[in-house]
């Protein structure tokens, strides 16, 4: 057939195009609601699922359990499903302005709620090809919530975990970590959420600090707490959270010991261990140059975490070099020359410590870090500086913030002030109130 007589049929063609059904979803657990959306779908035409990207979803709710590309492959082989694209963010319209689907289809529970400007967007934009929005009615007994909190109940492999960190680094711009030092803190690391707006935040990871897991055994930061009694300490974390833990391994020890302390972290499933460039005995760089502290050899260091390095049985476990020479008054120049010596030697991230309110000597170091050729991820810990916003350091280039040592800090003077109360009133109903229910607690371990 020839030009000309094609294009008579040009229009009928156009008319007898299969309609096209975008449906956004994370796909993290598939479950009736999902098959049911798809399932009405295929009644308007070939669905295509935008499928949520791992920093899509972790920006507004929370990391999937599984990675986009397991997702994927989980998804595009649904009956029914025609083509699986992804929705880098909450937001549907960059991806409806390229597919322009005649529908789209959405269960009708986002009417109210934290996407309920986005449904209004979506219709909006709908408007400029035609395209309509089907709702499905929410399906009932169904609750994700409820199926990722019953995932959490039956815990996490170590493999899984310790690569969840990684996996948190290249899906979100800043990464909130919190200080554990027992599993009942443990829980809050799990189970604290708050709403902001359409986004939910929670803590992303738990730091097991040497100032707090030896402040809870009633014993100085010293080093006095040994490994094997620390091992303790992981491990009721391990059984009480799912999300990924960062050891404080202090300066690491001799560099055999650092070896076996690698080993042992990885086959626990610790997602990493920050060490410090301090060499002797242990004193807490909140002290700065008021005790006397030593700074190890530059040469030395490296060396340690290329040893650690070496020792790692995968590529998940994460070593992270703690750089003190703001702590000991040697400026930034120096914490610069061992930042790029500690990422030649094989570090995956590098933390700078201050322990200054005044921030002008770490965001000096933080700007001519951005300016390195070759970067790994920046860490801090602002106990000195609590006034800097998170957005703040995100926007100096920082990738984590540890709050190291705020749950300790804060349950204290509230036990203290219990345990006063008590004394000064000889009973306990004045504390009632400052007091969690006994039904509460009961409950609070499944």
């Amino acid at each position: 057939m020839d030009d000309k007589r094609c294009e008579g049929f040009e229009k009928y063609f156009d008319e007898g195009k299969k309609k096209t059904v975008y449906i956004a979803m994370c796909g993290d657990l598939v479950h009736p609601g999902h098959l049911n959306i798809i399932q009405e779908g295929r009644k308007y035409g070939d669905v295509i699922i935008g499928l949520m990207s791992d920093k899509g979803s972790a920006g507004y709710k929370r990391l999937p359990f599984l990675s986009y590309e397991q997702r994927r492959i989980i998804v595009e082989n649904i009956k029914g499903v025609k083509e699986v694209i992804c929705q880098e963010s909450l937001d549907y319209l960059p991806n409806l302005r390229k597919v322009k689907p005649n529908y789209v289809i959405h269960g009708d529970d986002w009417r109210t709620g934290i996407q309920a400007d986005m449904r209004e967007n979506v219709i909006t934009v709908l408007r400029e090809w035609g395209g309509q929005l089907k709702e499905v009615p929410y399906t009932e007994g169904i609750s994700s919530t409820k199926l990722n909190n019953a995932l959490k109940e039956i815990g996490i492999t170590p493999e899984i975990r310790m690569k969840r960190f990684r996996r948190l680094l290249s899906a979100k711009p800043l990464i909130r970590i919190l200080e554990t030092h027992n599993g009942l803190t443990s829980l809050i690391v799990e189970k604290a959420c708050v709403e902001v707006g359409e986004a939910k935040k929670e803590f992303d990871g738990a730091w097991i600090s040497s100032l707090t897991d030896s402040v809870s055994k009633g014993k100085p930061d010293t080093g006095f707490v040994d490994f094997t009694s620390r091992i303790n300490t992981i491990e009721q974390v391990l059984e009480s959270t799912t999300k990924p833990i960062i050891l404080d391994g202090d300066n690491g020890g001799d560099v055999s010991h650092f070896v076996l302390m690698v080993k042992t972290l990885e086959r626990l499933g610790v997602s990493a261990v920050i060490i410090e460039d301090k060499t002797g005995l242990k004193k807490n760089s909140l002290f700065g140059t008021d005790v006397e502290q030593i700074q190890e050899d530059v040469s030395v260091f490296a060396d340690k975490i290329k040893k650690g390095k070496e020792s790692q049985i995968t590529d998940d476990f994460m070593i992270i070099a703690r750089i003190e020479s703001l702590i000991l008054g040697k400026g930034v120049y120096d914490a610069l020359i061992r930042a790029k010596a500690y990422i030649d030697a094989g570090a995956d991230a590098i933390m700078i410590h201050s322990k200054d309110k005044d921030t002008s000597e770490l965001f000096k170091f933080l700007d001519e870090y951005s300016r390195f050729e070759c970067k790994v991820p920046i860490v801090v810990a602002p106990s000195a500086y609590s006034h800097v916003s998170e957005k703040e350091l995100q926007e100096r280039g920082v990738n984590v913030v540890i709050y190291a040592n705020h749950l300790l800090r804060s349950a204290y003077p509230a036990m203290k002030r219990t345990a006063e109360m008590i004394l000064k009133h000889e009973r306990a109903h004045e504390v009632e109130e400052f007091c969690m229910p006994i039904k509460e607690i009961l409950e609070l371990i499944p």
